[in-house]
């Protein structure tokens, strides 16, 4: 049994890689329900475990406060942390906030819904936790800006700092803001950051 949290680690499977279905890798997800099992782009496991208190009150706040937009405007679809999303690389991600255009999303069959969704969402946010590695989130969110997300923010908590991650463009780093624009991707829409800080 776990009893502590740990950085992710990753778990190398070697020519197992090959022999496990994207079935059997989302029932290993659900039957070990206190990690997070992400799939890299090589096909080997990124492991984690789930987030304490403060980190989860963090996500969830911004997922609050976007979910509301989205349900006012009808603008797409809102999932929280430990939702997965199959990359066009072939990455399985799981980002502690995703948003997809109504487009997207119902142009999926329901049975892809039901599962690890193939899909790219538009816009991301990764709140780094107290024991997560900056670099290994900063790409983490490159992969998702090479394979479509079309605006991305890592918040970092520790040192109230936002990176925004933008296609084409370098990264955008805003120290101790109040707020953050959605800019285009979620159109009038600002995250009061006051409650993330505190």
């Amino acid at each position: 049994m776990i009893t502590e949290l740990f950085p992710t680690f990753t778990l190398q499977l070697g020519k197992l890689k090959d022999k496990i279905s994207d079935d059997e890798y989302f029932e290993l997800c659900q039957i070990n329900e206190c990690l997070v099992i992400e799939r890299n782009k090589d096909g080997d496991f990124e492991i984690k475990t789930l987030n304490g208190g403060n980190d989860s009150l963090r996500n969830s706040e911004i997922s609050f406060q976007i979910a509301n937009w989205a349900k006012e405007t009808g603008n797409g679809f809102c999932f929280s942390a430990f939702i997965g999303f199959t990359l066009p690389n072939g990455a399985t991600r799981a980002a502690d906030f995703a948003w997809l255009s109504n487009e997207k999303w119902e142009n999926l069959k329901d049975e892809k819904k039901e599962k690890f969704a193939p899909v790219c969402p538009d816009f991301v946010v990764e709140v780094k936790g107290w024991q997560e590695d900056l670099k290994t989130l900063q790409n983490k969110m490159l992969e998702y800006i090479e394979n479509g997300v079309s605006l991305g923010w890592l918040i970092s908590p520790q040192t109230k700092e936002v990176y925004v991650y933008r296609p084409n463009k370098q990264v955008e780093i805003l120290e101790n803001p109040a707020g953050i624009s959605g800019e285009s991707v979620l159109e009038d829409f600002t995250l009061d950051l006051k409650e993330i800080w505190d």
